[in-house]
């Protein structure tokens, strides 16, 4: 098969042939249809990911077919249309059997602790615990958003956000998580302030639904405040820095809830909490790791009514020989929405 594959952090992937994967016992091989284009890609390339070892294929969030089918797995044939949580669970360990396969003691990720989706095949292990139907109805490309990003921010809005209709939902960060979770707490009734840098972005954040926007290189925080009628009752940082994780937690309205999605990685150093606004006004502090499989029905079913609409996400299309250069250029601002690799 094809892939794109590097043999030392930092320096440019290459193209080549390598290989085909094999079935595990319990597992499928998926052949790829479309994967997204994240920014933990651009993380793991540039060694910020511990969990990789080299040389290293990337890609987590991906659609595709099933190619060939493991001993011992039932319910999925070759042809089936499919996606899976970038988190692919044991399904045995304590938190498995609790339910919460995105937390998983033993969890693999695709393009991460193992090779990933940038090629023209990728294993997904356990499949009756990480395996997701698609309807027809879904495209390959829509779906390949749902792997992480646009899960990610379901889970992180419906779930740990417990957003509710009518209220203020602040996201700071619209890359595509954070669009993501604009467009889902749209979708919830709440009312949303988009928050960021890029002027692309926070257009696309009203294309959304966004009840209004806020440039990040003003003073952020007074103006969600006023915005708000007070601050937020849920603010999500989608993006992953100090100065995000701050202002999303000084921008909240007494006994507000914060919810972290974007990552922190270590090479940037352990991030400090405004604590004494987290015990004064109560506070409350959540973290959101992606989503488990058995809990993508609900999320579906707004997919394929058209309440959701991941598809408009999507700003660009590459073809997989464009992926090496396409990564590199993540040094810079990344596109606004969300990138598609279509092997």
């Amino acid at each position: 098969m094809r892939a794109v594959i590097y043999d030392r952090f930092g320096e440019l992937p290459e193209l080549r042939d390598v290989r085909d994967p094999e079935p595990p016992d319990g597992g499928v091989v998926v052949a790829v249809r479309a994967t997204g284009l994240c920014r933990s890609d651009w993380h793991g390339w540039r060694g910020h990911d511990t969990d990789i070892r080299l040389p290293h294929v990337p890609g987590h969030e991906f659609a595709g077919e099933i190619a060939a089918v493991g001993t011992g797995v039932r319910g999925w044939q070759a042809g089936d249309r499919v996606t899976a949580p970038f988190v692919c669970a044991c399904g045995t360990c304590p938190a498995c059997l609790a339910g919460d396969q995105q937390v998983c003691h033993r969890q693999e990720q695709p393009g991460f602790t193992y090779w990933g989706s940038f090629a023209d095949l990728v294993v997904v292990p356990h499949a009756e615990t990480n395996l997701v139907r698609l309807d027809d109805r879904i495209s390959f490309a829509a779906a390949a958003t749902l792997g992480c990003r646009f899960a990610t921010a379901f889970r992180a809005v419906v779930t740990q956000g417990r957003v509710r209709p009518g209220e203020w939902v602040v996201v700071h960060g619209c890359g595509g998580v954070g669009l993501s979770a604009v467009m889902i707490a749209v979708a919830a009734g709440a009312r949303v302030v988009a928050v960021d840098v890029s002027a692309e972005a926070l257009a696309l954040a009203r294309r959304f639904g966004a009840t209004a926007t806020v440039d990040a290189t003003t003073p952020a925080v007074e103006a969600i405040r006023e915005l708000t009628g007070g601050g937020a009752h849920v603010s999500l940082d989608a993006l992953g820095s100090q100065v995000t994780l701050t202002a999303s937690i000084e921008g909240l309205r007494r006994r507000g809830r914060h919810v972290q999605v974007g990552l922190l990685p270590a090479v940037t150093g352990r991030p400090t909490v405004p604590m004494e606004l987290v015990v004064a006004h109560e506070l409350e502090i959540l973290g959101s790791h992606g989503m488990p499989a058995h809990a993508y029905p609900e999320m579906l079913s707004l997919v394929e009514t058209g309440a959701l609409r991941p598809g408009e996400l999507i700003t660009g299309e590459l073809a997989l020989p464009d992926a090496p250069a396409a990564l590199a250029a993540m040094d810079g601002a990344a596109p606004a929405g969300v990138q598609v690799i279509v092997p």
